[in-house]
């Protein structure tokens, strides 16, 4: 076992060996996904550099970019030059004792590298390879790079993000690379299911436009049904109102009456019992033909109240409510602290290094100690041995 944590072999993919040729977060958030749920996963970078958001900062924690640790937990790391005759044997050969190959190189790479799908499949019948890329293998856009705010820009996601009269806005975290690596994940698992089901081993491909493009659901839905693009509206919903960001007397806050019964119970908690009957307000429909006039009268009266306070009296009575929190409350948060989403783990440079948990529970199986990201190369000896039998 490479891990320390008994607890690991219990975990639902323990026995798992995953071979991770990715780099910078789709694909290690996808591989570092998997490690959580107790994979064996062996991260290869470059001897000189290695994964480029080793580079990434500051901040730097004891040598070590925070962005890379924030993606590569529950890995092992080692170091081959695949560049090279002797590191891409050596990677055919550890692919030859995988599970799952994961990559993300730009369509062809690994062909050109002798590690495309058609050398892994003669090196290992049952291997699940997932290819992740920017736009795909095919269409007028394969090859192009992939990088998070492109194809922000390029899935539509920023055209219908954004304040109505200011520019279009990407989201304020990776969400292209990281719902990439969710989909790949699950792509695996699901190929591994095939792989159990027919011993054939499949090859999967995500491509991080289509993944973002998927997630447009309903403003998909809209121009499809009617030709025309949905628009920017900032916090507020299109057919549902109040429903958006307040700001209060010493923060902000999110309100969300979403039905008549809701509205009854705002105005009750606001003190502004003579909008609850207004007929411009008391209806969900004449709510939203009405939207300018009762946002003018809400705005003030949310004002006048502390953040936290409309939290608590809008909680009390069922209304659906929450506060703008900053990074630093999430992370602190009694909420998640309590659920043991606060991971930490003791690196050899960095020294104790904290990241969110996977949010997957299974029954009362208690999550392993996570194992900190790699340092470059950090388990060479030990991944040999442990796959390929050579001596440490």
């Amino acid at each position: 076992m490479p891990w320390s944590d008994p607890a690991v072999a219990s975990r639902p993919l323990a026995g798992v060996r995953i071979l991770d040729l990715t780099r910078v977060v789709s694909g290690p958030f996808c591989t570092m996904l998997l490690g959580d749920f107790g994979a064996d996963v062996v991260k290869v970078e470059e001897p000189d550099r290695g994964d480029e958001s080793r580079t990434y900062g500051p901040p730097f924690q004891g040598g070590e970019s925070a962005y890379f640790l924030s993606v590569n937990r529950n890995k092992r790391g080692i170091a081959l030059d695949l560049k090279w005759s002797e590191g891409r044997e050596t990677a055919l050969a550890l692919a030859a004792q995988a599970d799952v190959v994961v990559e993300n190189f730009r369509p062809g790479a690994l062909d050109r590298l002798g590690l495309g799908w058609e050398a892994l499949r003669a090196a290992n019948p049952s291997v699940v390879l997932c290819s992740i890329s920017g736009f795909g293998g095919e269409g007028p856009d394969a090859g192009r790079p992939g990088y998070d705010l492109i194809v922000q820009g390029e899935a539509g996601v920023m055209g219908i993000t954004g304040q109505p009269d200011g520019p279009p806005t990407k989201v304020g975290t990776s969400i292209a690379d990281l719902v990439t690596g969710l989909y790949a994940s699950q792509a695996v698992l699901a190929a591994l299911r095939l792989r159990d089901t027919t011993g054939e081993g499949q090859r999967v491909e995500v491509a991080m436009l289509d993944a973002l493009a998927s997630l447009l659901t309903f403003n998909a839905g809209i121009y499809f049904a009617t030709g025309r693009d949905p628009v920017r509206r900032g916090n507020a919903h299109a057919t549902i109102v109040p429903y958006e960001t307040f700001e209060a007397a010493d923060g902000w806050v999110n309100i969300g009456v979403a039905n008549d019964k809701f509205w009854s119970l705002f105005c009750e908690a606001a003190g502004c019992l003579e909008m609850r009957d207004d007929p411009r307000f008391a209806k969900a429909t004449a709510r939203v033909e009405n939207r300018a006039a009762l946002m003018e009268l809400l705005v003030p009266i949310v004002r006048e109240r502390r953040r936290d306070d409309w939290v608590a009296s809008l909680s009390a009575v069922g209304v659906p409510c929450g506060a703008i929190r900053s990074v630093g409350e999430v992370c602190t948060a009694p909420q998640l602290v309590t659920r043991g989403m606060v991971l930490e783990a003791e690196h050899p440079t960095a020294g104790a290094t904290r990241s969110i948990a996977s949010p997957a529970r299974f029954g009362a199986m208690p999550p392993p100690t996570p194992r900190p990201a790699p340092t470059l190369g950090q388990h060479q000896a030990e991944v040999l041995q442990d796959w390929l039998g050579k001596p440490a």
